[in-house]
């Protein structure tokens, strides 16, 4: 049984110093304490497409990801809590021989299969998978519900969009901000915000500038049936790549840690709120800007 989710998450209001210089208030929507074993913005993305999975009798699912993807992770603990297989197509042969890292480990005590591939197999099995049509992947591992490397689907961004639902009184001195790494969660975000308000996604990942607000764009249309003007993505704040955390970024982090008792993960959030410090402080956002930063997930254990 899958334990409920709390909804709505704690909305609080963060005093900083660097945003108050501005003239810009900080609040953060803590989505990192959604749910024990399926956080932040995964639960967000996978819910729907689990109801889906239940409704339609799928007894298996399969889905794709890094060494330390939390979406590993969250699709082995959901369907082991609702008693569905899982399989994990991991991007690595090499791994296969080693030592299982904490993260793949978790999954495998979820119960989840992992097969591991060449990249070059990665990248021809999520390019099959595509958005719910996995007939390639389903012949060679067997019928299953397909979920995209990260979960970002059309279902996943109708999932996304109840968060601004979450804020009360949005309007037009309001930006939701959240890191971007496939798309969903901002996808959700913009399409659910009121006239006047606006989204901000911070990129994770180097060099994705136009594939990603492709992909926002594609997931507009297949989850709303139509595009949405509210929304921007920003690429200068990526650290140097996806999974990266150079030296400044992790000082930052602390440092933000020691001054609020918030933890914060260093891949995603922490490149979110540094970005929105460095934005603020270059007066990218007019004095009254109201930002609200979601926080989708949790540090990696110690």
């Amino acid at each position: 049984m899958l334990e409920p989710a709390l909804l709505p998450t704690p909305l609080v209001d963060c005093t900083d110093e660097a945003f108050a210089r501005a003239g810009v208030e900080l609040r953060l929507k803590r989505d990192d304490l959604l749910h024990p074993s399926v956080p932040g913005n995964k639960w967000r993305k996978l819910a729907p497409n689990l109801a889906v999975a239940v409704e339609h009798g799928h007894t298996r699912l399969l889905t794709f990801g890094g060494a330390y993807s939390t979406h590993l992770r969250a699709v082995a603990a959901a369907a082991g809590a609702l008693g569905l297989e899982s399989v994990g197509l991991v991007r690595g042969e090499e791994l296969a021989d080693r030592p299982r890292n904490w993260s793949l480990r978790a999954a495998e005590e979820s119960g989840m299969r992992l097969e591991f591939l060449t990249r070059a197999a990665y990248r021809e099995a999520t390019g099959r998978a595509g958005d719910g049509d996995g007939a390639e992947v389903q012949r060679r591992w067997g019928p299953c519900l397909v979920l995209p490397e990260g979960g970002s689907n059309a279902l996943a961004a109708v999932g996304a969009a109840a968060i601004p639902a979450e804020l009360p009184d949005l309007d037009g001195r309001d930006v939701v901000c959240c890191p971007v790494g496939t798309g969903g969660t901002l996808a959700g975000i913009a399409a659910g915000l009121p006239p006047g308000a606006r989204a901000l996604g911070v990129a994770v990942l180097r060099g994705g500038e136009g594939y990603l607000e492709a992909e926002v764009a594609r997931l507009h249309r297949a989850g709303f049936g139509r595009e949405f003007a509210n929304w921007r993505i920003d690429h200068g704040h990526h650290g140097g790549g996806y999974g990266k955390v150079p030296p400044e970024l992790a000082a930052f982090a602390g440092e933000f840690e020691r001054r609020h008792g918030i933890p914060v993960e260093r891949r995603y959030v922490a490149k979110l709120l540094a970005a929105l410090a460095d934005l603020a402080g270059a007066g990218a956002f007019p004095r009254g800007t109201r930002l609200t930063a979601v926080v989708t997930g949790l540090p990696d254990p110690e």
